[in-house]
């Protein structure tokens, strides 16, 4: 675990010293502009970093979904079947809830690991996603565990290097293949999309012909 735990500390320390000073400005501006937001009913506390921990540049969700085969699916009841598994705010806290996660590669039948930025519902309709697209990478079976990991890891330790473009990450199980995807938020920015799949090729290691597919997802609604 710990040799994980470093990779992800390591891919992550270059980047960010010389924007520690406008993370906590933004961050300052952040905590005024949520402080003025008006308070919904149910208050939620706040996941923080905890002592000593190391913080993530975003706070994630885990979330994850089964779907009967056969049964239509309307975007209500995918709503319904999609369950959070809870959110982290620090490396630490990031393992904490993975070493006790199914491995995708063990799990059953029609199911699906989301892990999405704090706030993005994963779901088409949700305001970061509606105008974005996701990169798709068919797998045959044995995969899916192994490529699930390189992509968080590399999406939580910000080698994507695409600004605040990244909205999240899904693993798919299915009975013949699996699919795992990143999403992003504006599918129009072929430069940023360019920069996702050749970061993909080199964090998955994938075969040479490997296909990749971009979607939009106004095409994946239709």
């Amino acid at each position: 675990m710990n040799n994980k735990f470093d990779a992800l500390k390591d891919d992550d320390s270059g980047d960010h010293d010389q924007n520690e000073e406008n993370n906590t400005q933004k961050d300052g501006e952040k905590e005024k502009n949520d402080r003025e937001k008006p308070q919904t009913t149910t208050k939620r506390k706040a996941v923080v970093p905890g002592p000593a921990e190391h913080p993530l540049q975003y706070n994630y969700t885990f979330w994850y979904s089964r779907r009967t085969p056969g049964r239509p699916t309307s975007s209500q009841s995918y709503e319904q079947n999609i369950k959070q598994i809870g959110t982290f705010a620090s490396v630490e806290q990031f393992w904490r809830f993975y070493s006790h996660m199914v491995r995708p590669g063990d799990l059953t039948g029609h199911s699906d690991f989301h892990l999405f930025k704090e706030g993005i519902k994963p779901m088409w309709e949700d305001d970061a996603n509606k105008n974005g697209g996701k990169w798709i990478i068919r797998l045959r079976k044995g995969l899916a565990s192994r490529c699930w990991e390189n992509l968080i890891l590399a999406m939580l330790g910000e080698q994507f290097m695409v600004g605040e473009e990244i909205c999240g990450a899904v693993v798919s199980v299915r009975f013949q293949e699996d699919i795992i995807s990143i999403w992003n938020k504006t599918a129009s920015d072929q430069a940023t999309t360019a920069r996702i799949r050749d970061t993909l090729r080199r964090v998955l290691n994938l075969p040479p012909n490997t296909i990749m597919e971009y979607k939009t997802h106004t095409d994946s609604i239709k």
